[in-house]
């Protein structure tokens, strides 16, 4: 729910809010801009900068880098994750918590450059790949700098508790997945692994999600990250299944609607956002490849997209019955969940 200034002074006119009570609620809701993530021009570059200089460390990292060797890349994480770690607690001194908190996630994305450099320091790296390498492709010996990764953003996130340190955790749980699975495949580094690893594990995470939303309702948005990755893995996964059957692409279609429907539910628009490009990819279908000839399929779509306006309307006006009646059948964590989330 959007709330703006002329929002307030409308209620003000209505004899709502009195007018120090009016500002009262902006101050009030002017300070939440330090804990929530926004759409605003301070946030886009927060996390622009912050997402910067984490992927120079990571995603970006070139060659140039292992001329310092083993010894020297080790250090130069330890220096940077000092500054990280005093960068975080300057701006959480001051309730900058989205900058702390990329700060922080900063430091948990120094730790697989660190243990690859311990690695060829200690002369037990297995063979002549590089950090470069982590992130594109699949390997057994990138499990130390996985579970090093993991265990040092439970830790950050344990002692910091700022939601964006849940980003790198989720990143690396897929890596793991990943890797793991090829290692228990005997080598297994086909496609058709990956999807359906990718598929299985976004389950796993949107799961993990959900129990973390109804455990942290009343707190910060912890679940947002795990959301978003588990979402992409998983209809990642799903949309790149091949199938020749009608049957199964139609049930595709369903499973994106069904992720529309979860999405407004709980109030997560990534599941919306992706089920609608499924959606749109097999309504696309449909009309290129089944019905591309036929004058009456865009009649029939015209119509069935009046209809669902006319759903919309309908459910417009018993929204408060129906809702009330459905939440009553759930359990009762869902409930709260729900509650925190709707009026």
């Amino acid at each position: 729910m959007n709330v703006t200034k002329q929002n307030l002074k409308d209620a003000v006119s209505a004899n709502i809010l009195s007018s120090e009570q009016s500002e009262q609620l902006i101050a009030f809701l002017n300070q939440q801009t330090n804990t929530t993530a926004k759409f605003d021009f301070t946030h886009v570059l927060y996390y622009l900068g912050g997402l910067i200089a984490i992927g120079a460390m990571s995603l970006f990292m070139n060659l140039g880098w292992e001329s310092f060797g083993g010894i020297g890349l080790v250090f130069i994480c330890l220096l940077y994750a000092a500054i990280g770690l005093k960068l975080t607690h300057a701006f959480g001194a001051k309730a900058l918590f989205i900058p702390a908190g990329l700060c922080a996630a900063f430091v948990v994305a120094l730790t697989p450059l660190a243990i690859y450099g311990l690695q060829k320091a200690l002369g037990v790296w297995p063979d002549d790949s590089t950090y470069q390498e982590y992130y594109r492709y699949i390997e057994w010996h990138w499990l130390y700098m996985e579970l090093g990764t993991l265990a040092m953003g439970v830790v950050m996130a344990w002692k910091y508790k700022y939601p964006f340190l849940v980003m790198p955790v989720a990143v690396t749980l897929w890596y793991l997945t990943m890797d793991v699975s090829v290692m228990l495949s005997g080598g297994d580094y086909s496609w058709e692994l990956r999807k359906l690893v990718s598929m299985y594990t976004g389950l796993l995470m949107v799961g993990l999600a959900f129990w973390v939303d109804i455990r942290a309702t009343n707190k910060a948005d912890y679940s947002f990250w795990i959301y978003l990755f588990g979402v992409i893995s998983f209809w990642g996964g799903l949309s790149l299944q091949s199938s020749d059957n009608e049957l199964d692409k139609f049930f595709y279609f369903l499973i994106n609607l069904i992720m529309i429907f979860i999405g407004v539910l709980i109030v997560r628009r990534v599941f919306v956002v992706f089920g609608a490009l499924g959606c749109s990819g097999y309504v696309g279908y449909l009309a290129f490849n089944v019905f591309k000839e036929s004058w009456l399929f865009p009649i029939v779509l015209s119509l069935l997209g009046l209809f669902v306006i006319y759903l919309g309307v309908q459910w417009q006006k018993n929204e408060a019955v129906i809702t009330a009646k459905a939440r009553k059948l759930l359990p009762k964590p869902l409930q709260g969940l729900l509650a925190s989330k709707h009026l």
